[in-house]
């Protein structure tokens, strides 16, 4: 049985939708900024850059406190989540998982790169580029993909 085609919602409901959209990837991108791009000059010695997928990720299964690891793993997958969400309805050309899934580490590449190279007591982490867009992914799949279409699908006149 064929699936039918998505039903797209009214115009000024769509209109709506995109312009919180629009608003919520603001608020997103400010609160990305605070959370990554904040200086901590007091956890400087204890910042290191790290470049080897998986590495982060087994330092923090490894703490004896599985909460801090559940709260970092979480953290920054739940960090790209809205994402994957917001991008394909504030930009329909980036819906589809592949170019989601560049956009995303490109935006979280850049995200660490300036975090490494010019925050105090930040540094670069791989792991995290691959959490954010794990999360980012995991966003545009369970909500992004379905209200990108319902907002930029249009009726055809009959």
């Amino acid at each position: 049985m064929a699936r039918a085609a998505p039903r797209p919602l009214p115009l000024p409901l769509r209109l709506l939708v995109l312009l919180c959209a629009v608003a919520f990837m603001v608020v997103f991108a400010v609160v990305l900024a605070r959370l990554t791009l904040q200086p901590s000059p007091a956890s400087e010695a204890l910042t290191h850059t790290n470049l080897h997928p998986g590495r982060s990720l087994q330092a923090y299964l490894d703490q004896p406190a599985l909460r801090d690891a559940f709260k970092q793993i979480g953290g920054n997958i739940l960090l790209g989540v809205p994402f994957g969400v917001l991008a394909p309805v504030v930009a329909p050309r980036t819906r589809g998982f592949l170019r989601i899934l560049f956009l995303t580490a490109v935006v979280m590449l850049l995200v660490e790169v300036a975090q490494g190279a010019l925050v105090t007591g930040r540094a670069f982490d791989i792991d995290d580029v691959i959490l954010n867009t794990a999360g980012a992914l995991l966003g545009y799949l369970l909500v992004g993909r379905r209200m990108s279409r319902a907002v930029h699908t249009h009726r055809k006149k009959e």
